[in-house]
């Protein structure tokens, strides 16, 4: 089995395609059929069903396609590791975050890093705790800010744990300010504007919601974290945000934090346990956890309950 074969055969599996695919991969479709059906005969299964010109998977096409993209995401890392030039001067880390992350801690430790290695290109996947782990998993990141507990265990993933955040209620200032603290309680039948589904703070605080006995009411749903702010400041609804955020983009905002126990989150750095990161992936983890520190003695963050833990250990969000 050649890599260049499971390369052609993701790029058929993709386009559902010999020719697209053929012409994605540049090269000749008989040269590519006669590839696909030799890893066909080295297997003893055939991958495609070729019914009438159209193309689908097989059950051991299905069965060998996610191996496929892992395998050629680890080649492909190798590949980056190998070439990196001594003293970081050349190379890549792709980091994955929560869009909230992105808006809070990210930026800070992006400028940190590339000040001390700017030849290093830094790839930056936006998105939810569950997609970030099936990155993960599939070997399309190096390393992910995701949020505990993760959705979606996996025991090929290791945690490490970087700080708890608490949530803060945002509102217009120019709205009638909350009673503060604010009771989770006190959300019952007042306006709210939710983030989009696959957002861990919409899990959260939906699951706080629905634990105090109430469904919130909420007057838009759907957006990204700068759309969400916005809708704030247009008196559309309360808002929940961790407090870096509220304290990053204030302006327009009332912040008005909850009584206790409040609302918290845990942050973490995860990365495979079966693969280790790329030399620059852990330089970066160096940098974040560096930052993460000075986060909790600087911003009011807590710091971790634990450490190096398995991914869906349980730890507290």
């Amino acid at each position: 089995m050649q890599l260049q074969q499971l390369a052609y055969f993701v790029a058929v599996a993709d386009a559902r395609h010999f020719t697209r695919a053929a012409e994605e991969v540049h090269v000749s479709q008989p040269s590519l059929s006669q590839q696909i059906r030799a890893l066909e005969k080295e297997l003893g299964a055939e991958l495609f069903s070729r019914a009438r010109g159209n193309i689908a998977l097989t059950d051991a096409g299905e069965a060998l396609l996610p191996l496929a993209r892992r395998i050629l995401a680890d080649a492909d890392t190798a590949r980056h590791e190998v070439q990196e030039l001594a003293q970081l001067r050349r190379g890549r880390v792709r980091l994955g975050a929560t869009p909230s992350l992105c808006t809070g801690l990210l930026p800070d430790v992006l400028r940190d890093f590339h000040g001390r290695h700017p030849g290093i290109h830094l790839f930056i996947e936006e998105g939810g705790s569950h997609d970030l782990v099936r990155q993960l998993a599939r070997g399309a990141l190096d390393l992910a800010l995701v949020v505990l507990p993760l959705p979606s265990p996996s025991p090929a993933l290791t945690t490490i744990e970087l700080f708890q955040e608490d949530l803060v209620a945002v509102s217009s200032a120019e709205t009638p300010a909350p009673r503060s603290p604010l009771r989770i309680a006190d959300l019952e039948g007042r306006p709210m504007v939710m983030f989009r589904h696959g957002y861990d703070l919409r899990e959260l605080t939906l699951a706080a919601c629905r634990a105090a006995g109430f469904e919130p009411y909420l007057t838009v749903e759907g957006g990204e974290m700068d759309a969400v702010l916005g809708f704030v400041r247009a008196g559309l609804g309360l808002g929940v945000v961790p407090s870096t955020v509220a304290a990053r983009t204030a302006q327009g905002l009332r912040v008005t934090p909850f009584a206790r126990p409040g609302l918290r989150r845990t942050v973490a750095l995860a990365h495979r346990s079966d693969v280790a990161p790329p030399r620059a992936a852990r330089v970066l983890q160096q940098v974040v956890q560096e930052a993460a520190r000075r986060a909790v003695t600087a911003s009011g963050l807590h710091p971790p309950a634990g450490s190096g833990t398995p991914a869906g250990s349980g730890a507290g969000r």
